[in-house]
């Protein structure tokens, strides 16, 4: 038996081992085609659905041939990165698909984060135009100064007016609405999303048109459903298009020619309502935004009768919450396991799956058609089933490559496998537990939290020696952030101080929701920070 294991040509079965399927990329396989093709077989039919505006495919693609028009006119060329900063709505995804057909590399910036953590974004990236949200007009004016690459900033909502987009439709108002013709090619890059690693510091990940392709294909070519987009499907956004989650998705079901109902933000009350309302079938959520919609009051069986599928991940999901979902959604679940740099899904844990006393549930599935999954030991030696080591991934959908960083792209990408972040093991039919992570990621309601960055801004307070975070198990969030802190002898900061002090150097999603202070922090004899001894400590009640 094969330690590594391909992926499944048919249904998911417990007891059988899965075999290959190759993907092979097809010229077609780009937005701008996929664009041009909806709007002349479809062009009627709702593209977006967002604060009861709809767009449809033929205003798509006149919407973005414009953006991409006037992208040309102000100098944009092809490999040019273009920055956004804003919420979602339909005008994102307008700019993301005009600049996909100049050949231009979009990159999404977390309106989340703090100006520092935006400059950082648009220096690394270097982007000429940099499209905003009028409400983060005081951000831009703090950053702009520093950043003479920023040649231009287009608000797409206008002065704080009342009418989304009319700012956009402002700026494109005398660029032609004809088809351009970029020259892509489903290997070129198309947008470029932030991620960290270890060090903390945020990296761009560069994602290829292809990595929006591959899976549905393979799926297809597989004979298997366990993760689909119809043309009659009504898809809610429920995860950020600002990541490659809520971007996949949506691409996803723009490929397929679908209806996506976007929400400005996830809002628990308004999900519910706009599934009720308009009969969405399916989406993808982290299991902390599924407990919320739960928890609404109008939340019940009529309220998700349209339900067809729900795919989730990002996060744990605990045993009780899934029961529930299953229960009261009443509708096929799909797991999946992914990474920014996988750019699309790795394993999937399907629909068949999911029935009540599975010993399934407690794992990620299997690795998805078209992919390859091995796990290695500290020396890259493949490990047989049942032994924990790190996960690798071969996936025609990952992405080229960390932006301006050879040596860490390098590191995590070797002969072809993806080198992932989590330790985890394959038993004996291929399916994929997972363990730990490699890298100590904590992932709150699906945003992933990275200790050096919290750890690095603890330490620049005065009255800190010494810092460390985890992420420990929280049945609303997936987890929570906690901090250990050694402060300087005779200082006494209080965990409010330490909080304010926080806050002004991150976004909100990273912030500690408790801070204990210890005499020092666990480490072996190597000088290595022992994190699970203050999970541990934490879970038991106490500290280390």
């Amino acid at each position: 038996m094969s330690p590594t294991h391909p992926a499944p040509t048919a249904p998911f079965a417990e007891t059988t081992m899965p075999t290959p399927t190759t993907v092979t990329t097809r010229p077609e396989w780009t937005l701008p085609a996929t664009s041009a093709r909806h709007a002349r077989e479809r062009p009627e039919h709702p593209a977006i659905v967002c604060e009861r505006r709809i767009v449809t495919y033929a205003d798509v693609h006149e919407a973005s041939n414009r953006v991409a028009h006037a992208l040309r006119t102000a100098g944009v060329q092809a490999g040019t990165r273009i920055a956004y900063l804003g919420r979602e709505s339909e005008y994102y995804y307008i700019v993301v698909l005009g600049c996909a057909k100049v050949g231009a590399v979009l990159v999404p910036v977390n309106w989340r984060l703090t100006s520092a953590e935006v400059d950082h974004i648009l220096r690394d990236s270097g982007a000429r135009v940099l499209f905003a949200d009028s409400a983060f007009a005081g951000t831009i004016e703090r950053v702009r100064p520093g950043l003479p690459g920023l040649v231009s900033v287009v608000l797409v909502d206008g002065p704080r007016t009342a009418d989304p987009g009319q700012g956009l439709r402002t700026w494109w108002a005398d660029a032609p609405s004809g088809e351009l013709n970029p020259s892509s090619s489903p290997d070129g890059p198309v947008v470029q999303i932030y991620t960290s690693g270890t060090t903390g510091r945020p990296k761009g990940a560069v994602v290829a048109h292809r990595s929006f392709f591959t899976l549905p294909a393979a799926l297809r070519a597989a004979g298997v459903s366990w993760l689909d987009w119809l043309p009659d499907d009504i898809s809610l956004i429920s995860l950020p298009g600002l990541g490659t989650a809520g971007m996949g998705w949506f691409m996803h079901g723009f490929n397929a020619g679908l209806t996506n109902v976007v929400m400005r933000t996830f809002v628990p009350q308004q999900a519910v309502r706009l599934i009720r309302e308009l009969g969405v079938t399916t989406t993808f959520a982290a299991p902390a935004m599924l407990r919320m919609m739960l928890d609404e009051q109008d939340a019940d069986r009529a309220a998700f009768a349209s339900m067809r599928k729900i795919a989730y991940g990002g996060a744990p999901i605990s045993s009780a919450l899934l029961t529930r979902c299953m229960a009261v959604f009443d509708c096929e679940f799909a797991q999946i396991y992914a990474s920014t740099e996988t750019a699309s899904v790795a394993t999937c844990l399907p629909p068949s799956a999911h029935r009540p006393g599975s010993p399934l549930l407690g794992s990620a599935g299997l690795v998805c058609p078209g992919n390859e999954i091995k796990i290695i030991d500290e020396r890259g030696r493949t490990l047989p089933p049942g032994q924990t080591g790190q996960i690798c991934v071969r996936t025609p959908a990952r992405m080229l490559g960390y932006w301006g960083m050879v040596e860490e792209t390098d590191r995590t990408l070797r002969d072809g496998w993806l080198l992932m972040g989590d330790l985890g093991h394959l038993d004996e039919n291929g399916c994929l537990y997972l363990a730990d992570r490699i890298n100590d990621t904590i992932i709150v309601a699906g945003q992933n939290i990275y200790p050096a960055e919290v750890e690095r801004e603890l330490g620049e307070h005065p009255e800190v020696v010494d810092a460390a975070v985890v992420g420990v198990a929280d049945e609303r969030w997936g987890e929570a952030v906690h901090a250990f802190v050694v402060l300087a002898p005779g200082a006494s900061p209080t965990p409010r101080q330490l909080l304010v002090f926080l806050r002004a150097r991150l976004a909100d999603y990273k912030l500690p929701v408790a801070f204990h202070v210890v005499e020092e922090l666990p480490r072996n004899p190597a000088g290595k920070l022992l994190r699970r001894v203050l999970r541990a400590g934490v879970s038991a009640g106490g500290t280390p």
